[in-house]
Parts: C-alpha cells; structure tokens; sequence
C-alpha cells in the first residue's frame, strides 16, 4: 500500500485528461441518462465495446461515493492490483526477496514511462480500461504459474470484459508460454495477416483521421529512430536475461522471457506486414504494436529484479542513489506534460486551469441540452492540458481533431461525420458572426467557447483571463 501511494504522488493524477476524455463521459451517461443529447457515439462507440462504464458506475450508485472520489478511490486501487500481481510474479522468478523488491519498485517508479511509440504508459495517470485489464493480465499470468489454470482463465475473462482488444495479447502470450513448440510457427503464419480477407478499402475520411500527427503511432514507418530502439533493446535485454536465468536455473525466468522474446517478435512481423503497405490501413485499428504493453510490464519488472539481484542488494545507499533521481526524474516529466494543472488533480479543488475554469462553470450554468463547439484543436492548445470537455463541462459538443480522430481509427463508420463536423471547424480562430451562425444552422450548436479576444456576435455569459462561454443572441 505503501509503494502504491508513492507511485500515486510520483505520477500524479488528470482524472478528465487524454484517454479519460472518452471513457469519463460514457461513465457519466450512465449515471444521468439525460446528458450528452447531441453527438455522444464519439465517446458512446468505445463505451459499448467494454464493460468498464458500468462496472464504475454502478460502483457509484452502490456506494453512494461522489463521482470523482469514486475514480480517484479506483485509480488507487488500480495501482495497487497492479503493483500487487507484480510482486506474485516477481516471487516465481527470483528467489531472492532483494531481487522482488526490486522489481516492483522499479515497475512503480516508471509507471508513466512510455511504452515506445505506442502512446502508452505502464500505467496511466488516469482511470480507464487499460487501468484494470493491466493487472488483470498479470494476475492470470500469476495464476498460471502457479498451475491454477481455472483462476488464470477468469482473469482471462475479467480482461476480455474490461478491454477486448489487450486480452488478445495476454492470450498470445499465454500460447507462447504454454506451447513453446508452436513459438516458431508464430513467426511463420504473421504475415498471413496480408491475406485475411473481410475489410473494405479504407475510406478517404478514415484515411484522414488516421494521418493525424498524433495518430503517427499506428504506422512502424512513422516512428522515429528512438522508438525503434525502443522495440529492438528490450528484446535484445530479455535475451540477456534468459542467459542470466539458464545459468542460474530460473526456470520460471527462462519460460517467461523466451516466450515473451517471441511474443515480441510475432507482433512486431505482424505489425510489418499491416501497417506499412497502403492497401492494409482498413486493419490499422488492430494495432499490433500495442502489444508491447505486456512486454514492457514484463521487462521492466524483469530488469528490476536483475538490479536487485546484482546490483542492489542490501546496500540501502544503493536503493536510494537508483530510486530517488529516477522518481524525481518521473516526477519532472509528468510536471512537464501538463505544466498548467496540478500535479494531482483531488476532487473538489478549484482550478487554477483557465480551461478546467470555464468548463466548471459550463457545467454549472448551463442546461443540459446545450449543445457547444469550440476549436477543434483545443485539446493542444496552450494551457488546456488535453483535459476533456465532455468529461468536464458534461455538455454535447461538436467532434474535435484531437481525442474524436481517436475514436474514428477505432470505428471507421464514424468517420464521415467527423470529417463533416471538422471541416465546418476550420479557421476557428478567425470566426465570425456568419460562421458561427452557419455551424447552428447545419449542426443545430448554440453555445460556444472562445478566446478572450473573439465572440464577435455573440452575447457572452462568462469569461475569465483566457476563455469567454458564449451563446447566439
């Protein structure tokens, strides 16, 4: 308890922010059915593919906890399912007690490190799926270590529930682990990939959305020098440490790292095979190279072990000169991605954000019904945080370039109206009194957030050193 508190204050806390701007307002339409009338499948489309809404929700309506001290009570309980399943992992692999600690302390001090270029972290600093299925994979991996194969195939399950598309990687890695005769074949049959037939062309708004600059981690031949390392050096890492294993005859090590060496390899073929020709961009959604999720889990509690093992021990000096520029250092770079918010974000504190200002008194000032646009872009914008408006202010809003583009790779079918509503965004900054007229007209919008400095036309209601919330008059 006391190592997950610790990575809680380390890695701070954005409970609206990224990813939480979808999942957020697919919990909270739950709760209040009235919410969110216009546009709601850029979130509802992710919500209706996992259980993760209503298992938060109906924990609210069980409890009778307010909405955002029940997630903050989830994400610290998130955090420490997954520390604790690492620590039963860690007992299988090393003998040493000095050695398990050093796993879990190094996976709960590098939480927020990115998983190469696939926009993920360990964990993030936020509730979503990923938060529960991460140690919900692990702890079927304990499980299957220890034979209790019944337990491993619930969590299995729980996982398929909370997150359809990680349980795919947590059950390939369980065949490589289990069939290590087949771990070749793997390797042979991913690029069959390149003929599994069923997938329309991708449509040029699909396209579009997935050419988004953020979006560049779909595709192998986007991603930087430093990401690629980011593939190769763990392999060749855990290739070092099933030397260290054999040698030393933890066999439970070996098996683990052998057949996560595969399981990176088969994902990684695969991902060559779909995101690199132009005639696969209808199967990108698949996202092979999420698969690293698992390894690095898994690699960083492995390479944790190994310090304690060799190089830590039981020199207290040791523990602190490792762990205290490291959490620092994760301290500094969480600072630095979102520089205008606290680094925890408790509930029920006033912002200081001007965005997370404006979207407070939106939720409190404003009916239900009110249907917002607001730059496309806004999620960029200085300031802002990538902190989520749905999630927010509770208010229908226009598609965005930012986290809607999201949910569009993920749901092509959603694509054209996205398209349709971004584009009647564009030049948003330079707005005037006919454009905001023409998105009312084709949209039905009549509320509005912009810059202090705009709103020609417009009657504004509220506005502080940034941001004015205006309506049509």
């Amino acid at each position: 308890m006391v190592v997950a508190a610790s990575a809680f204050f380390v890695h701070g806390y954005h409970p609206a922010a990224e990813d939480a701007a979808i999942y957020v307002p697919g919990i909270k339409k739950l709760l209040h059915p009235a919410l969110y009338p216009f546009n709601d499948e850029f979130f509802a489309a992710h919500a209706s593919r996992t259980l993760f809404p209503r298992l938060i929700a109906t924990s609210v309506k069980l409890t009778h906890l307010p909405f955002d001290y029940a997630l903050l009570s989830w994400h610290l309980l998130s955090i420490f399912l997954f520390l604790l399943a690492c620590w039963r992992i860690a007992t299988h692999c090393f003998p040493d007690i000095t050695a398990r600690w050093g796993a879990v302390l190094l996976v709960a001090a590098t939480l927020t490190v990115p998983v190469a270029g696939t926009a993920l972290f360990l964990l993030d600093p936020y509730l979503n799926p990923r938060s529960l299925s991460a140690p919900a994979i692990l702890f079927a991996l304990a499980n299957l270590l220890e034979s209790q194969y019944l337990s491993a195939a619930l969590w299995l399950v729980v996982t398929a529930l909370i997150h359809p598309l990680m349980v795919v990687f947590g059950v390939a890695y369980f065949l490589a682990l289990l069939l290590p005769r087949v771990r070749p074949i793997a390797l042979a049959v991913s690029p069959l990939a390149l003929f599994v037939p069923g997938l329309q062309p991708a449509s040029e708004a699909y396209r579009e959305s997935l050419d988004i600059p953020a979006h560049s981690f779909f595709f192998l031949a986007r991603w930087q020098w430093y990401e690629w390392v980011g593939i190769l050096a763990p392999l060749a890492l855990l290739a070092g440490y099933r030397r260290i294993a054999r040698k030393r005859d933890w066999r439970c090590l070996e098996s683990l790292t052998s057949a996560l060496i595969v399981y990176g390899l088969a994902f990684f073929v695969a991902a060559l095979m779909i995101t690199v020709p132009k005639r696969m961009a209808a199967w990108v959604f698949l996202q092979p190279m999420r698969s690293l999720h698992l390894l690095y889990i898994l690699f960083f509690l492995f390479t944790g072990g190994m310090l304690g093992e060799f190089v830590l021990r039981r020199h207290v000096w040791r523990w602190l000169v490792l762990f205290l520029p490291l959490c620092a250092a994760m301290y500094f770079v969480q600072r630095q991605t979102f520089p205008a918010s606290p680094h925890v974000e408790w509930p029920g504190v006033v912002p200081e954000n001007y965005w997370l200002q404006a979207f407070d008194w939106i939720r409190e000032n404003t009916p239900q019904d009110a249907y917002f646009a607001l730059d496309p872009d806004h999620m960029n914008s200085q300031g802002e945080d990538e902190h989520g408006f749905r999630a927010l202010a509770e208010r229908s809003m226009l598609a965005d370039r930012v986290k809607d583009s999201g949910a569009v790779t993920m749901f092509p079918r959603l694509a054209d109206d996205w398209r349709r509503q971004v584009q009647a965004q564009l030049g948003w900054r330079d707005f005037q009194s006919a454009d905001f007229e023409r998105l009312h007209k084709e949209f039905g919008v009549t509320w509005f957030v912009v810059s202090k400095a705009a709103g020609a036309g417009l009657t504004c209601v509220y506005e502080n050193a940034m941001l004015k919330v205006c309506r049509l008059k």
